[in-house]
């Protein structure tokens, strides 16, 4: 029973990463096809934004592609509930010695094998490029963002977010870095703590609040607002999890199945 179960762990998890480099391909294959925040088709998988830039996790395993598609049909339901049941279980450990600069300095554009880096701008200014509309840049400046209007796909409202009220958008660790020190990261080499804090596939930007209001919780304790992006979100954690090979709370997982329908 258990090697089936390792079985079938490993097998999500291969599939996982082969979407992933299959994904990395392509984007490097269209460097020059219009950049990463270029309109997305509204035909991929899900509900679409108010400009149709959105796209299911499923069809976005590197996450750079824009926004968070609901996860709508019978079989991306089926495809969501395989990827989460690759996930490995384990008890959370103690937050014993964990603080934020374990994780490097907040957004640094350093953090070697994550999709933007070293790119001359910011984490946090390349996730607003990334899923913002309408982007207004500082004045001499094609990174720093001051105004935009986002989808947040958490609470399904259009943000209009500018750079004088920074805090009414805030930019989700979808697995936050205390939740995952908690599963094993307190004992990665630093880079791979860096890579995590900074790695697209995890970062989200939605409303202020709503982030505050997760905190570290993982998805039994706490989802979206928006019940229709539950499954999405649950896949997004997962292919975090799969990527960096963190195990979940089994708690966390039975959260994560019944959102998908399982």
């Amino acid at each position: 029973m258990l090697a089936e179960r390792d079985a079938g762990r490993e097998g999500a998890r291969s599939a996982y990463v082969a979407r992933a480099a299959a994904a990395a391909v392509t984007a490097l294959l269209c460097a020059g096809c219009g950049g990463l925040g270029g309109d997305v088709s509204p035909t991929e998988r899900g509900t679409a934004a108010p400009d149709g830039r959105v796209v299911s996790p499923l069809d976005n395993p590197d996450g750079t592609k824009p926004g968070l598609a609901p996860v709508t049909t019978d079989a991306d339901e089926a495809e969501a509930r395989d990827l989460i049941k690759g996930l490995a279980t384990k008890g959370r450990g103690p937050k014993t010695g964990y603080d934020r600069d374990e994780f490097g300095y907040a957004w640094m554009d350093t953090a070697d094998g994550v999709p933007l880096a070293r790119n001359g701008c910011d984490t946090r200014n390349d996730l607003l490029k990334l899923h913002g509309r309408n982007v207004r840049f500082r004045s001499g400046s094609d990174c720093v963002v001051v105004s935009m209007d986002l989808y947040d796909p958490y609470t399904g409202k259009d943000i209009a977010w500018k750079k004088a009220k920074a805090a009414e958008v805030q930019v989700d660790h979808v697995v936050p870095l205390s939740y995952s020190w908690q599963m094993g990261s307190s004992r990665w080499p630093e880079g791979k703590r860096e890579q995590l804090a900074n790695d697209v596939l995890n970062l989200i930007p939605v409303d202020g609040r709503t982030n505050s209001a997760k905190g570290d919780s993982g998805p039994a304790s706490w989802l979206p607002p928006d019940g229709r992006i539950r499954c999405a979100y649950a896949v997004r954690f997962a292919q975090v999890a799969l990527k960096y090979e963190m195990p979940v709370t089994e708690a966390d997982r039975r959260a994560m199945l019944r959102q998908c329908g399982g």
